[in-house]
Order: structure tokens, then C-alpha cells, then sequence
């Protein structure tokens, strides 16, 4: 974590702010009550917050699934997921230096909103959290999709840009599915 670039206070509070409307917005399109949300086992960290071995270079994000379970019992039965979405500061920081067009809310807000996606995919067994590289690809794509579904009808500032940066991932999920079929069934 030495010596990466951390989000500084102002920028934080821009972070904070994409994450209230990233959580509002996706609980708004999955239908979740305040309290469904509550219910939710995860949490959102910044580089300042994260152990060494939740730091990545590459990815904006990642998210990690720990097992939880209450202080008072040692059984397994009470055991849960927890998700943490381990923000990459340094890495989304890099990636508004080098594009300039991109606008630090609307990105974070483009991350995170795809990260919860993940999330509550993961919470409702819709996608498995160990699934196979080719499985993550695919899923991947199906996220981006999702992501932009939510945020395209909101007219966000920046998020024009945000979704030109992304523009690899949209597309045909049909031609992932081929692709990831075919290096299926000569593996």
C-alpha cells in the first residue's frame, strides 16, 4: 500500500457520494426493500482501509467473499458470506490521469454500481462466486450490460464518456457464449 495513490479527502467524499446513488439506483432495479438491502452481507473499502492482500494492480475493484459468523456460536450452520468490494484507488486514479474525459463521480459510480451487481448476483445464487474463467467472462459481460441498463436512463454527468471507456464490453452476449462453448468442448 506504500507509496500507491490513495483517494484524498475531497475525493472521498465524491466516492461516498457515487456509492449512496450506485446502492439506491441498483436496489431500485433489483426491487429491494431498505430493509432486503440491509440485509445484505457486504461493504465498500478504499485503499486507506484494505489489507495488503486485498490491494490489485489492473481491476478497479475486486471483490473478496469472507466467511462470517456470529461471536456467540462456533456452529457451521451459522456460518454466512460476507462480500467485501475492495476499491482500487490507485488504479482508478491512473485510469482518470490517462483518460481525460473520464469524471471521477461517474466513473466510481459506473464501478461500484457494477460491483453491487456482482453482489447481489452472488447473494442470490444467480451466479456462483467460484465459477470458471470462461464462466467469469461471460458473466462479466452480462454484468456491463446490466450496469449500463441501470445507469443509461439516468443522464449522469460524465457517464457518456464512462460508457465510450467500457465500449469493449458491450455487444452480443450470444457471441461469448459461442466463443466460450467452443474452447469448451475441444478442452
Amino acid at each position: 500500500m506504500k507509496g500507491l495513490q490513495h483517494f484524498e479527502k475531497d475525493e472521498l467524499s465524491v466516492v461516498n457520494e457515487a456509492v449512496a446513488i450506485g446502492e439506491e439506483m441498483t436496489s431500485n432495479v433489483y426491487k429491494m426493500s431498505p430493509s432486503e438491502w440491509g440485509r445484505q452481507r457486504y461493504d465498500i473499502k478504499t485503499l486507506a482501509d484494505l489489507t495488503p492482500d486485498e490491494i490489485i494492480d489492473g481491476p478497479f475493484a475486486q471483490i473478496i467473499r469472507y466467511v462470517g459468523r456470529k461471536s456467540e456460536t462456533s456452529l457451521s450452520s451459522s456460518e454466512y458470506d460476507f462480500y467485501k468490494i475492495c476499491l482500487q484507488d490507485h488504479t482508478i486514479l491512473y485510469a482518470l490521469e490517462k483518460t481525460h474525459e473520464l469524471q471521477l463521480s461517474a466513473f466510481v459510480l459506473y464501478v461500484v454500481t457494477h460491483e453491487l451487481i456482482h453482489v447481489i448476483r452472488f447473494t442470490k445464487f444467480l451466479q456462483a462466486f467460484d465459477a470458471s474463467a470462461k464462466e467469469k467472462i461471460i458473466e462479466e459481460a452480462r454484468v456491463h450490460e446490466k450496469t449500463q441498463a441501470i445507469l443509461r436512463p439516468a443522464k449522469i454527468s460524465g457517464m457518456g464518456a464512462v460508457f465510450d471507456f467500457y465500449r469493449a464490453w458491450q455487444g452480443p452476449l450470444d457471441d461469448l457464449r459461442d466463443v466460450s462453448r467452443d474452447n469448451h468442448s475441444s478442452s
